[in-house]
């Protein structure tokens, strides 16, 4: 009878064979035939159960894996990977009969390469499993999960060295690098590997951090963090631990007995214990003294030495005495000369006069055609003087009394833009108390001194700017004040759980000036701006250095001296109090999405055959577009699309990166793999500025110039990008140059007049309008709801000036887009444009 081996081939069998195969297991088949056979019919009504199925199994570096599935009884089994069918001629089959029930078994494998796990990158993990046949119906196993094994080089966390107390607890925490399958992690002291069940002082936490209860002096070592699995094994930099004793007191020794001065001692020891190991030493006398009672003195003889005692108290009480009037002669010597110079300056004093002030006319106001006439604003101070070389609309002054004296004594306040040497500036503010810690990085930094009619601090091409308004600074009250943005790599927020940055740090000083109202701090965020998403806080850094949340968002109390309007992009806060900000975000659910700027650069000059693309994925404020402008500057690089903009969700997802559809005849990818990954926590974290990517392929002829290709940066199940690129290397040659980095033409600095839309005298005007409540409601609140900032009435109605503030906002938002012309128009439709605004005399200027 004919024996179905397979849907393609027959073999012939006699019916004696095949009953001698079924029962004596006498016939065995081992090879590439295929995976069919015919049942008897005893067995017919059986379904196929399986004795071995296909286990999950992971590729190292580019050894095959092997799947084997065994089920009885069967008449045919075949392995589906990801929804097709495996080519008959990759199976393996070996058939046996069970000796106890007599029925036969099939057993199959397959080997699956690193090469087929990889085609199918981006779509789902690649997956395999059998289906066995019988005359009755069909099985199928479970399916078996087949990974690429891998362990990145960097941890993702590195314990840190600490000098820590006797008995204090330690911990060192630890984030080993990624890895499929996920790291194994060890701690080891010193080379040694540390082992909590033999020393219970030790405790490893489920999140790899490593625990010491009670430091004890053996404890002290290098503490190096070690992960493996199948792939490698990665060490963490050592973490020096150094445990130290602080010195205690031994107790009092008894009292000596009474001396020859009249006196006992008792003395101490430094030695319970004895300070070790950097600890500090004893504090407190270590010797003590008491005077006698006369009865326990001992008795003396007066004669030749008691005489020579009181010589020598006569001879020193005359010295003491030449040397106080000696003093005394100089002291007053002294005085006759300050009081001289005191007279000579105020006799100079006398011959200052107060003067005033007269703006320039705004170029953009053409509407409100009548500029104020601040002439008869007077600023007097006292201070030291220098002569008035400068043209008109300068003045000199002292700065205020809050700063300690600069050292040229004065300084200079111009009706406009600020000139002076920014590095000097630096310099000097450095040298003062409040200053130690500014960054000395004068391209971030800007800087001015203002009075009363306030002004504006810009740092170009960041987004950042500081807005003084008018009257924030205390009439007779100068400051010099900057703006920075902090770039140093040291200076990082704590940040825990799901927290993360959302905008550059930014430091505006000095602090501890009054203000008599808020001044408004500009600055980008990279946020979804739902915060429906978010738990955003403002972060301040205190004058030890730790950061201290001073205001949650949406939940802001008018009393407190931070306020903050969340725009799509920028953040307006308005503060009462200056120092080094940030803003923090947590996210509630995974919904929750930063903006990543994606941009792309290439070498501008190629003559190899190898050629770089660099994927910047950064977050999307301007401070670090323009960072990284200016190195891709300095490397000599070129802009080589439009940055794309990419939400990234809070899902723990990896971001991957993967380059396509090259020209195979003229390039290829020098990349291993198919894709390149940034892992969720570099990313989501922030304190990365700039996470990259580098591609590097090559041509195969010198002669190639024309690259197409496409470059897709995609979020696993997320939102992605893709670059559509297609240019010639060699054409294009220019660098990135102060074209690309967007530089603003304003002024970094503006004091006075000139540093607002709104005319000084107009703005008081309108103040004076729309401050006092109108029962129509024709008042500072239909402004706020005509600029559409009704959200935040609460806040305004608790300032002095409620209309104030309101343009104070509408001056941060619209300083370089802004049209008065629109300004007038709200106010028209309030119904306050009379002699408001348009009715403006020479005389009431």
């Amino acid at each position: 009878m004919p024996l179905l081996l397979g849907p393609f081939v027959r073999c012939r069998f006699s019916a004696t064979l095949l009953v001698l195969w079924l029962v004596f297991a006498g016939f065995t088949c081992t090879g590439s035939e295929h995976a069919t056979a015919t049942l008897p019919a005893a067995f017919s009504d059986l379904l196929p159960h399986f004795l071995v199925e296909p286990e999950d199994e992971f590729i190292v570096k580019n050894k095959p894996v092997t799947l084997t599935c065994r089920s009885t009884p069967a008449t045919q089994i075949y392995f589906k990977c990801n929804g097709e069918w495996v080519h008959q001629d990759d199976h393996l089959i070996e058939r046996t009969v069970d000796p106890a029930t007599a029925l036969p078994i099939m057993q199959v494998t397959i080997d699956i390469t690193r090469q087929q796990v990889e085609k199918i990158f981006g779509l789902d993990e690649y997956w395999c499993q059998c289906v066995a046949w019988s005359t009755t119906g069909t099985q199928k196993s479970q399916k078996a999960y087949i990974r690429i094994a891998y362990l990145r080089k960097n941890f993702e966390e590195e314990p840190q060295g600490k000098e820590v107390a006797l008995d204090q607890e330690v911990l060192l925490r630890c984030h080993p690098p990624e890895g499929i399958p996920q790291a194994e992690v060890e701690w080891q002291r010193n080379e040694d590997v540390i082992n909590p069940v033999s020393d219970p002082n030790f405790f490893i936490t489920t999140d790899h951090n490593l625990v010491i209860k009670k430091a004890r002096l053996a404890d002290t070592g290098n503490y190096t963090c070690v992960a493996k699995n199948i792939v490698a094994r990665r060490k963490s930099n050592s973490a020096t631990v150094l445990v130290y004793v602080d010195g205690g007191w031994s107790e009092w020794s008894k009292w000596s007995a009474c001396g020859a001065d009249c006196s006992m001692w008792r003395s101490r020891e430094c030695t319970q214990p004895s300070p070790g190991t950097g600890g500090k030493d004893c504090q407190g006398l270590d010797l003590q003294s008491l005077n006698c009672t006369s009865e326990q003195c001992p008795q003396t003889v007066s004669g030749a030495e008691d005489v020579a005692l009181y010589v020598g108290m006569v001879a020193v009480a005359l010295c003491l005495t030449l040397l106080l009037i000696v003093v005394v002669l100089v002291y007053r010597r002294k005085k006759e000369d300050l009081d001289a110079d005191v007279a000579d300056s105020s006799i100079l004093t006398t011959g200052f006069q107060p003067m005033g002030i007269k703006p320039s006319k705004p170029e953009n106001s053409h509407l409100l055609t009548i500029q104020p006439d601040l002439t008869t604003t007077t600023t007097s101070y006292q201070g030291t003087l220098r002569s008035r070389h400068d043209a008109t609309g300068k003045f000199s002054m002292t700065n205020g009394p809050l700063l300690d004296p600069l050292p040229n004594g004065s300084h200079t306040l111009h009706n406009g833009k600020l000139n002076s040497d920014p590095s000097e500036f630096v310099s000097r503010l450095s040298t003062q108390t409040y200053f130690k810690t500014l960054p000395r990085d004068v391209a971030n930094t800007s800087y001015g001194t203002f009075n009363f009619l306030g002004g504006r601090l810009t740092i170009p091409s960041t987004g950042i700017s500081l807005l003084i308004p008018p009257e924030a600074i205390p009439r007779g009250k100068i400051y010099e004040i900057y703006l920075t943005v902090q770039r140093k790599e040291d200076l990082r927020l704590p940040l825990a759980g799901c927290q993360t940055l959302l905008s550059p740090v930014v430091s505006c000083g000095p602090p501890g000036v009054v203000l008599s109202r808020p001044v408004i701090l500009s600055m980008d965020h990279c946020s979804d701006a739902c915060l429906d998403n978010w738990a955003v806080r403002l972060k301040k850094q205190n004058y030890e250095g730790t950061w201290e949340d001073v205001l949650l968002m949406g939940e802001e109390l008018v009393s407190e001296p931070y306020y903050c309007q969340l725009e799509a992009e920028t953040c307006r806060l308005f503060s009462e109090q200056l120092g080094t900000l940030a803003l923090v975000g947590e996210s509630l659910h995974m919904g929750a999405a930063k903006r990543l700027r994606l941009v792309l650069f290439s070498d501008a000059y190629c003559s190899t055959l190898e050629y770089n693309i660099r994927v910047y994925c950064m977050d999307d404020t301007q401070d670090v577009f323009k960072e990284v402008m200016q190195m891709e500057r300095q490397l000599g690089g070129r802009l080589i699309d439009e940055p794309h903009v990419l939400l990234f969700k809070d899902s723990y997802h990896n971001l991957r990166l993967s380059i396509h559809d090259m020209p195979q005849a003229h390039w290829r990818s020098k990349l291993l793999a198919g894709y390149q990954e940034i892992p969720f926590y570099h990313i989501w974290n922030g304190s990365q500025r700039y996470l990259h990517c580098t591609f590097t392929l090559e041509r195969l002829s010198l002669s190639t110039c024309e690259l197409t290709c496409q470059l897709c940066v995609w979020q696993v199940e997320g939102e992605g990008q893709s670059f559509s690129l297609d240019f010639n290397i060699a054409k294009d040659t220019r660098a990135v140059d102060s074209e690309f980095l967007l530089m603003d033409s304003n002024a970094t600095a503006l004091a006075g007049p000139s540093a607002f839309q709104i005319p000084y005298l107009i703005r008081q005007k309108i103040c004076s309008s729309l401050d006092a409540p109108c029962p129509n409601g024709a008042d500072w609140r239909m402004l706020a709801q005509r600029l559409k900032l009704e959200r935040h009435m609460s806040f305004f109605a608790s300032k002095a000036s409620p209309t104030s503030v309101i343009l104070d906002l509408w001056e941060a938002q619209h300083f370089h887009s802004g049209n008065i012309n629109q300004l007038a128009t709200v106010m028209a439709d309030i119904g306050k444009q009379e002699a408001m605004i348009f009715l403006v005399s020479d005389g009431e200027c």
